[in-house]
This record gives structure tokens, C-alpha cells and sequence, in this order.
């Protein structure tokens, strides 16, 4: 059975700057946790600490009973059986496909390692690529490979900082969709760092959200969406629309609003409404696949909006709007 791996209160310094602060992380057996940040978060940082890559100043790291961290100790990366991912492959120039998936299984014997490499490319569909070097395989086909060593050895725990965002938008999707597959089957914790909030919903069962090297909120991935406990968490998982209850359109919310407090409105929020007796304009509809976005004014308040393409307003139309309060969130405004 998997262990958990987890960081309890850990931080790390550079100087007098904590780059990560008192962040406290479970990763689940079987979930892939997505460690969602922008630039400078510390989200590669932590995923360091994880491995093992970097000591800790504070606080401890665990999978299941074994310490692997804490501050003057440190268990070497490559004795923790943690598998690492990362986003430009690292794969051996001069082995095969084959060899670069057999490299960390020499301990089980020549015959074994083969097998087992084999057993690992056709799960992710690179059974006809085996006897290819990696100059001579596609950039999706090379992260599938990657992907393949880090989880052939039967690792404790994977992570993978941006293993995606290198590949061809068109590609990234099946890529990532076939390779989460495989590491959810091998049943371990998962970390997924990643500054994309679509790839996070997409991809993790759970979010975690870094800001300034400290965790905000950490759940479901569906909980911290639809319950973001801060105006900064609901912002990060995606555009909002911002209001202050000063400046709401009377009868736009449909609740009422403490005076001080800011409405964050998730886009799908904003609902399309010819009973509603509040009125926006269109001032552009930019098609994005099966939806559009409409940028809209609504008495001098901008908001934006997703509805589907065939029912979508043309730019200059006067429609009624109403908000849902499902993905409508009231905090206390920073500044009141």
C-alpha cells in the first residue's frame, strides 16, 4: 500500500528571504495534486524540498513513517524513490527509448529491465518507437518517455514541475491526459507544479495554492474552485470580474452585499438573461471554441462573460444579465 508524502510547517531560506514559508502539504496515494502559483511563487522550491534536491530550514518531510527532511537532515534524492519529471525531458541522448526506460532498473537484471521497459512504452503507446533515440522522437513522445523512466523503477511518489508546457499546445493534451493515466494506475501521491489554472482543473484531483512561498488554500479541486476562501484564490483559478459593493448595478447581485465588500464573479457567473431587468452591453465577443467571451459594460461597470458560440450576441447588443451565486463570491474588500 502507497504512503502519503508530506511537508508539515516546512520552510527554506535564501538569506534572510523564506522563499517557501511554513507550508504544510499531504499528497495522497492515487490523487494528483496540482501546486498551482505564478512566477516566484516558490512552487519549484517546494517540489525541490520534496525531492530532496534542497535541506530544509524548518519543519519536516515524510513518506508514510520514514523522516526524509528536516533542518540538518537530509535523505539523498536518489535514496528517497522519488520519481522526477521535468519539462525539458532529460532523456539520454546516446540510449533508445528502451534503454533511457531501463536505465534505473539495472538492480533487477538485463532480461527484467527489458521487459519491464517494454511493459512501460506500450502502456503509453510508444511500442513501435522502442529502438528510437531522442532526437529521433517527436517533443510528445520524448515527455512519454520521460514519463515512462520516472515511473518504471515503481517509485514511492512522483513529481513533475511543468512537465507539459514545453509541447505543442495541439499535443499537450493527449500527452498529458495519457500520461496522468499512467501515474494515477501506479497508485502513488502525485505533485503537478504548474502555473496554468486549466491545466490544474483539468489535470489534479486536488489544488494547492502558492503565493509568496505560503500556501492560501488546499483542497478538492472542485472545493477550492467553487469555495476559494480568498479574493487571491478565486483570481488565481482563473479571470474574474471584480465589484465593489459601492460600485454594484443595483439588482445585479441578487443577495445582498455588505457595504466595504468586493463581488469576484467567476466569467460562466455571469449569466445571460433577457428577464433580468439589469442591462449590459456588448462591447466584444471573442469566440474561444464551443464558447464566447463577451466583454460587457454594464452601467460603466466592465464584467466578462462565457456563453455558448450558437446563442452569443453579436458586439454593440443590449442584453439582460444576472449573476449566479453559485460562482459569484463575497469578501471583505482589501482596502475598506
Amino acid at each position: 500500500m502507497s504512503a502519503h508524502l508530506i511537508a508539515t510547517h516546512v520552510t527554506r531560506r535564501y538569506g534572510p528571504t523564506a522563499v517557501v514559508e511554513g507550508v504544510s502539504l499531504d499528497l495522497e496515494p492515487g490523487d494528483i495534486t496540482a501546486l498551482l502559483g505564478g512566477s516566484g511563487a516558490g512552487k519549484s522550491t517546494l517540489l525541490r524540498l520534496f525531492a530532496g534536491l534542497e535541506p530544509l530550514d524548518e519543519g519536516e518531510i515524510r513518506l508514510g513513517g520514514q523522516l526524509l527532511s528536516r533542518p540538518g537532515k537530509t535523505v539523498p534524492a536518489e535514496k528517497r524513490r522519488i520519481g522526477l519529471i521535468f519539462q525539458d525531458f532529460a532523456l539520454f541522448p546516446h540510449l533508445t527509448a528502451a534503454q533511457n526506460v531501463a536505465f534505473g532498473l539495472k538492480s533487477r537484471g538485463k532480461e527484467a529491465a527489458r521487459a519491464i521497459a517494454a511493459e512501460w512504452l506500450e502502456r503509453l503507446g510508444l511500442t513501435g518507437r522502442a529502438d528510437a533515440f531522442p532526437h529521433e522522437l517527436s517533443g510528445g513522445e520524448q515527455q512519454r518517455v520521460a514519463i515512462a523512466r520516472a515511473l518504471a523503477p515503481e517509485p514511492a511518489a512522483i513529481l513533475m514541475d511543468e512537465p507539459f508546457s514545453g509541447l505543442d499546445p495541439a499535443l499537450r493534451g493527449s500527452v498529458r491526459d495519457t500520461a496522468l493515466a499512467a501515474i494515477r494506475e501506479a497508485g502513488i501521491p502525485a505533485l503537478l507544479v504548474t502555473h496554468d489554472p486549466t491545466e490544474a482543473l483539468e489535470s489534479a484531483d486536488c489544488i494547492a495554492i502558492l503565493q509568496g512561498g505560503c500556501l492560501l488554500q488546499q483542497g478538492k479541486a472542485a472545493d477550492v474552485y467553487m469555495k476559494p476562501e480568498s479574493a487571491a484564490i478565486a483570481a488565481a483559478l482563473g479571470p474574474v470580474s471584480r465589484i465593489r459593493a459601492v460600485d454594484l448595478p443595483e439588482g445585479l447581485a441578487g443577495q445582498a452585499v455588505p457595504a466595504g465588500a468586493e463581488l469576484i464573479v467567476r466569467p460562466e457567473g455571469v449569466v445571460q438573461d433577457e428577464d433580468s431587468p439589469v442591462r449590459a452591453r456588448v462591447t466584444a465577443s471573442q469566440l474561444t471554441g464551443p464558447l464566447c467571451r463577451l466583454l460587457l459594460d454594464c452601467q460603466g461597470r466592465a464584467l466578462t462573460a462565457l456563453v455558448p458560440r450558437i446563442t452569443a450576441p453579436q458586439t454593440g447588443a443590449d442584453i439582460g444579465i444576472r449573476l449566479d451565486p453559485a460562482l459569484t463570491f463575497i469578501f471583505q474588500s482589501a482596502d475598506s
